[in-house]
């Protein structure tokens, strides 16, 4: 705050110390040689062409910068989107047994299908060995 203030107040002499000049200047009777500023205006399609070149490259800055940004948070977010669901898949089987996590398993339809069909294998094979042995 203190280094604002100085500054403010020293530009504030300074303006002071120059237009003091110029009022010592009048006072004394003497006139201001104004020198006519002449500015040298280039072609008009010279001004198109480098704008339009900075217009391009400005335009391909800010769509790389733009893919980058997009690329980025989008692993970003795929990222903490996995770190969030790990994080809940823990937290819900941190209190679950062993013997819970089984039961909610669901076995696939297709072995179902085959322990049944080796079930009714045993049992076959079983009552031929019987049968044999009775024989």
């Amino acid at each position: 705050m203190y280094l604002l203030f100085t500054l403010f107040i020293a530009s504030l002499i300074g303006i002071i110390v120059l237009i003091g000049r110029k009022l010592l200047i009048l006072r004394k009777g003497e006139t201001f040689d104004q020198e006519q500023i002449i500015l040298e205006v280039p072609f008009i399609e010279e001004i198109k062409n480098a704008t339009g070149k900075n217009i391009k490259k400005i335009g391909y800055v800010g769509l790389v910068t733009t893919i980058r940004l997009y690329v980025k948070s989008a692993n970003f977010l795929k990222d903490q989107y996995q770190e969030t669901r790990e994080s809940i898949k823990n937290f819900r089987n941190r209190n679950k047994t062993l013997e819970e996590l089984s039961e909610q398993k669901e076995i696939s339809r297709f072995l179902k299908i085959i322990s049944e069909y080796k079930h009714k294998i045993r049992v076959i094979k079983h009552k031929i060995k019987e049968e044999e042995t009775s024989l």
